[in-house]
């Protein structure tokens, strides 16, 4: 059984990793969580360049192929913030909780109109396995509502407030159904099927 390491210590993230590589069949899934205290530093300027370190690092400290992703919010408007800033965008330097990001979010965009509110969730997936570096890219294009939304899936901030004019509802609001067919970390994921399945 292959086994491979998604270099991540978000649960929401592992979990989505996992319902998709489960259903391929074959591989024995971890986390950073399984390596004490493994964390790659996010230092790169773009989202390929952090999901390339994620998973390169990874790989060099367990010896085992690893999945690394970098995914954030890209506000049009406001030139592309917050990037991969996502979860430290108030203050550039400390995580933010969901609540803050949500509230700052709806603050920076106080008095733009609602056709000048586009904005997409956009995610870079690296595969890296000692040998060979793949990447893709997915993403999610919508309008950032203007009011704060009544529920959000936790450690997941953005997609509550990101309507998909394509479903004509929120992305938090999506069935299971419509996350699967729409969720861009799958699509990615998908897209490495080969690299992955080498």
């Amino acid at each position: 059984m292959k086994k491979i390491v998604i270099a991540t210590r978000n649960p929401g993230k592992l979990d989505e990793f996992k319902k998709t590589l489960s259903g391929w069949g074959g591989f024995e899934l971890y986390s950073l969580r399984d390596f004490g205290d493994l964390d790659p530093e996010e230092t790169g300027t773009t989202f390929g360049e952090n999901a390339v370190i994620k998973a390169v690092t990874t790989f060099r400290e367990t010896g085992l192929p690893a999945l690394g992703d970098d995914a954030g919010l890209e506000i049009d408007v406001l030139g592309g913030e917050p990037g991969v800033k996502s979860h430290r965008w108030i203050d550039g330097v400390n995580e933010a909780a969901d609540d803050e990001l949500i509230d700052y979010t709806l603050a920076r965009l106080a008095g733009v109109p609602y056709e000048n509110r586009t904005a997409r969730l956009k995610l870079v997936l690296a595969y890296f396995d000692g040998t060979a570096l793949s990447l893709s890219t997915a993403a999610i294009e919508g309008i950032i509502i203007e009011e704060r939304p009544k529920k959000n899936e936790p450690g997941f901030p953005f997609r509550g407030l990101l309507f998909v004019p394509e479903y004509g509802k929120l992305y938090g609001e999506f069935t299971e159904e419509e996350h699967n067919t729409i969720n861009h970390r799958r699509r990615a994921l998908n897209a490495l099927r080969r690299s992955i399945n080498k």
